[in-house]
């Protein structure tokens, strides 16, 4: 995506991050029957994480919950030498006849990737590995990878040719390879809340660096207030908030992981059919929806289609609504959104 002296300046900067802002942690937000809530925050995931209680004092409970980051990032971490996707795609797990065995969480987490990857026709590609693997927008050092490593890898990157049968998988080549990032911390969100909601909890804020899940709404009955940051703007200026009850709110954009180098503005979102970061005009996708896997996959998956199609998909399916941000700030709303979602 080129960028010329008009536009260099805002390159990188923040656009449409999700937040929850500092009020919902303050007690301005709160009806004067609300305590105060219990927060855990720690580093996870390579992003900040924040786990808020409103309807509990135990302080354990809220950092036992964040604590399971660190159980699910030893099974889906892509660069985490000791975790269990790491192992797969080094073909150093237990095999038989070319099967590899997972465990259960790691086995649903590679067919919620299958299916996305299925619904856009690969333009979401879970074995992406081999080309993501070139990449590294985490790093201060830019560096774009040689054009023949990327073509060299391309032709691995195909969902199509590897087969999951319950716990069990296999590869059409031995360099292939997943990456389970577009999906990992929903599933991850969608886990913490299972746990809080079984240890009675009816009242939270799961925040995994902006992939946010309510579960249920504020002590007083009212929803939470989730804020959508204004596109190129300071933090404090909002898009929009929405009322959001017991759903989640998950986004992907250009912003997230970046870097420009010589005039060349590079993202983390690759076309698997170059190898090389998306350039659709689209700046952000926002999702609403029931379960925050699904906000993570099709938030993604939407990116990946561009406008037109992501929309047609979003306008297609139930009980999901989403907000696509274009490059000359335009905002597009799927067709029930502002029916649906209190938007102010």
């Amino acid at each position: 995506m080129n960028r010329d002296k008009k536009t260099i300046g805002i390159l990188c900067v923040l656009v449409a991050v999700l937040l929850v802002f500092a009020w919902l942690y303050q007690k301005k937000t709160f009806s004067p029957d609300d305590a105060e809530p219990v927060t855990a925050q720690g580093f996870k995931l390579n992003t900040i994480v924040t786990v808020t209680l409103y309807d509990s004092d135990d302080e354990d409970l809220a950092q036992e919950a964040l604590d399971l980051c660190d159980k699910y990032e030893k099974l889906f971490s892509r660069t985490l030498s000791s975790s269990e996707l790491y192992q797969l795609n080094e073909r150093s797990l237990p095999s038989s006849d070319g099967w590899y065995t997972l465990s259960q969480e790691t086995a649903d987490l590679i067919e919620t990737g299958l299916s996305y990857s299925s619904l856009s026709q690969g333009a979401f590609d879970l074995t992406i590995e081999p080309v993501s693997s070139l990449w590294n927008f985490t790093s201060e050092e830019k560096v774009v990878p040689d054009k023949s490593a990327v073509e060299a890898a391309l032709p691995l990157v195909d969902y199509t040719k590897i087969t999951l049968n319950g716990n069990h998988i296999r590869f059409d080549s031995p360099d292939m390879g997943l990456d389970l990032g577009a999906v990992a911390k929903g599933y991850i969100a969608d886990r913490i809340k299972d746990f809080l909601v079984e240890k009675g909890i009816k009242s939270g804020i799961i925040n995994l660096g902006g992939n946010v899940l309510c579960i249920g709404g504020r002590t007083d009955g009212t929803p939470f207030k989730i804020g959508i940051q204004k596109p190129f703007a300071d933090r404090s200026e909002t898009l929009c908030t929405v009322d959001i009850s017991d759903k989640s709110v998950v986004s992907s954009g250009i912003y997230e992981r970046c870097f420009e180098l010589d005039g060349q503005f590079y993202h983390h979102i690759l076309d698997p059919s170059t190898g090389y970061p998306y350039d659709n005009g689209l700046v952000s996708v926002t999702i609403i929806s029931d379960k925050s896997v699904d906000g993570d996959g099709l938030s993604t998956t939407c990116f990946a289609l561009g406008l037109e199609k992501g929309l047609e998909l979003i306008n297609s399916l139930e009980n999901v609504e989403a907000i696509f941000i274009t490059e000359n700030y335009q905002i597009h709303y799927s067709d029930d959104f502002q029916d649906t979602v209190a938007v102010s």
